[in-house]
Parts: C-alpha cells; structure tokens; sequence
C-alpha cells in the first residue's frame, strides 16, 4: 500500500530535533538543540507533586482542570498584568501549551481559512495550521535585529484572515516583541476581524529590564484575544506538559471542545503543584529570570568569541549566531556535522522557515543548561576556530 500519511501531513516527518538530539547522542556530544533544560524546577513545586501522589490524585482531573489551578492561573493574570478572569470560565488546563496551540487553530479555523504568523516560526504552528486545513501566510523576521517589517506583515493579511499566531518572547529567535510592534499587529487584526493567539510561554524570561506586554492587554484586544502559557519554561518543569488557555468564555469554551477529544484529560497530580508555583513569592521569578540571564551571557560570549555576529536575545532560551563567518553556507549541513566536528549539537533557524533564503547560515543554541555544560560547550566550539 501507498504511504498513508495525509496529504496535508507530508513534509512534517521527524523533528529537527529528534534528529539533532539522536546525533547528540550517536557523537557523545553536548546537546544545545533542544531545549529544556537539565536541572529541575523549584523544590517546593517537586515536593507538591509527589504530596499530589501519595495524596491519591491519580485519576482523571475535571475537564478544564483542577479547580485550585483553574484560580492560580486567574490569580497569576491579576497579580503580573491586571486582567480579570473567570476561573471557571475563562481558563482552560491544557497537556502543554502545544496542545493548547493545536487545539485553538483547530477550534478556530475552517479548511482554507488563512493564518498569520512569524517566521521563522516553531514547528508546531506550521503543522497545527496544516491539520486544520488551514492556509499559513507569514512574515519574515530578519537576522539580526529581527524587527516586524510593516509591509511584510500587512501583505500576509487578507479578506481570509481568521486568526494571527504570535509567539512573543520569540522561539527561535529570542526577540521580545516591541509594544509598537504589537500594535501594529493588533490594529491589522482589528481591520480583518481576526482572532489573535499568542503563546507567551517565556513571559517570565525576559531579560535586560525588558518588559513582556500581553497582547490581551492592550485596548480592543480582550475580547479577540486567546493567551497560551505553561509551567514548563518557567519553572524548568518541560516534562510535565502543563499549559493553560485563558481568553473569552466562548472562545475558551470552543477550543474546551476540541481539546477534550485530543487528550481528554492530563497530569492529573502536577497540576495542583503548578497551582502551588504559580503563587511562589516575587523572588522566586526574579531568581530564575537573573539564572537564565546569566546563563545567556555564557553563551553568547563563547560565540562571539568564535568571531560570529550574534543576536542577543531579549528572552527565551536561545540564541541566533549567522556561522557564515565559519565557512558555511548552509545552516542545516552545518549542524548534522557539528556533533562530529565539535562535540555540540545545535539547530538550523532555516527549518523554520518557509523562505529558504531568510536564514541559509543561522544556527540557534539553547543555553537552559548548567553553566560547567555551557563552558565545556564553549571550550569544544572554541576548535572551530581552527
């Protein structure tokens, strides 16, 4: 028989980053492709799961999540950005924010209505708009300072526009979007009467006193706006895949209804421990955003002295740096050699990208590892130099 996989599907084989890590692993080599990190999240937040298991919370949670994370999660939008929700109505508990992703394009868009995005963009945006039946047009982000080009952006909207994808802070990029430039995003919106979905899992890894501004926040924005995060990138808990959908009633309501034919139900006994880390003190945030900063400043001094042009990334986990400089001419060959070469596995930005040309020689590091990891990775990168 012929290959199965639906027309739509073809092309989404295998992730860069199962491939990059299996390299990794063939070459005994430090992995900074993919990103999670590799110490765990706060104590108290550990200690409160497993509380959660010897307590017996290991059935089915409710539908749209246990009631003391459905109010963490309103609490956690009140107490940092002053939006109002109802928990019970305005909040949904998701298996990660990818499915939460998933789950909203699919709930939102009929087959051949058209979606906005950013490239380079993260993989799953391409391959959820592709499930819907949806159509994906975007606007490229630029190395190195990767600006919104207005006239790029309002050329991806149309008459069919049902929704913009937004990810700020930024993957893979690390830009942190500019409150003009969600402006401008929101005004497009506003004139195609479009939904806006915006993945903000690394709102609370922003760095260099930039400020995260959600787009729900500002004016017209409420009531067209659907906001996805999660407790993995936060509290460096990647594994436990628990995500939340806040936005109108009718809206979270709808994306509820698709949700609970994808995973019905999930992390049962974590999520009373995320309700338990979303209300940890100031410090606690403060704390993990001044490590993460650190951990940057590791990483994008070992490239620059590699002599690479690198974007410093304003959150995240990554950092961009062009490798032209090395003698590459192609991103991809690069990073299937580098575990070889140096001992390091990293990502080609091009596999974002539907514009082929827009990122040919950038490569994109996380750096959610240990500082000695992020030493020895710059110590093996240093023999490039040869």
């Amino acid at each position: 028989m012929a290959f199965p996989l639906v027309q739509r599907m073809q092309g989404f084989g295998s992730t860069i980053f199962a491939e990059m890590t299996g390299l990794a692993i063939e070459h005994g080599a430090l992995n900074l492709g993919q990103g999670f990190p590799d110490t765990d999240g706060p104590q108290e937040i550990l200690d409160a799961a497993k509380a959660a298991i010897d307590g017996g919370r290991n059935q089915y949670p409710p539908g749209a999540g246990v009631p003391e994370l459905l109010d963490a999660v309103a609490a956690h939008q009140r107490r940092f950005y002053g939006i109002d929700l109802d928990p019970r109505r305005e909040v949904l508990v998701t298996v990660g924010a990818t499915e939460a992703i998933a789950a909203t394009v699919l709930a939102l868009c009929e087959p051949g209505d058209e979606v906005v995005t950013f490239e380079p963009y993260y993989d799953s945006y391409a391959a959820s708009i592709a499930l819907a039946g949806a159509v994906r047009r975007t606007s490229v982000l630029r190395f190195p300072d990767f600006a919104v080009d207005e006239e790029s952006l309002r050329a991806a909207f149309s008459s069919r526009t049902k929704l913009v994808l937004l990810n700020t802070p930024h993957n893979p990029t690390g830009k942190v979007f500019t409150r003009d430039e969600l402006e401008l995003i929101c005004r497009l919106a506003q004139e195609h009467d479009a939904w806006v979905v915006t993945d903000e899992v690394y709102e609370h890894l922003v760095f260099d006193g930039l400020a995260h501004v959600p787009v729900s926040t500002l004016p017209g924005m409420a009531e067209r706006t659907l906001t996805i995060s999660s407790a993995g990138k936060t509290f460096s808990l990647t594994g436990w895949k628990v995500g939340w959908v806040t936005g109108p009633a009718e809206a979270v309501s709808a994306v509820r209804t698709v949700k609970q034919f994808l995973t019905y139900v999930g992390s049962g006994p974590f999520q009373p421990a995320v309700a338990l880390g979303l209300g940890l003190g100031d410090e606690v945030y403060a704390g993990l955003t001044r490590s993460m900063q650190g951990k940057r400043d590791l990483m994008v001094g070992a490239l620059r002295d590699l002599g690479l042009p690198v974007a410093v990334p304003g959150g995240t986990y990554f950092v961009v740096a062009d490798v032209a400089a090395l003698g590459a001419t192609d991103a991809l060959q690069f990073c299937r050699d580098l575990p070889g070469r140096a001992g390091v596995a990293a990502v080609p930005v091009s596999v974002f990208h539907d514009d082929d040309d827009a990122a040919r020689t950038l490569v994109r590091f996380a750096f959610c590892k240990q500082d000695e990891v992020l030493r020895e990775a710059a110590d093996r990168l240093s023999a490039l130099r040869a």
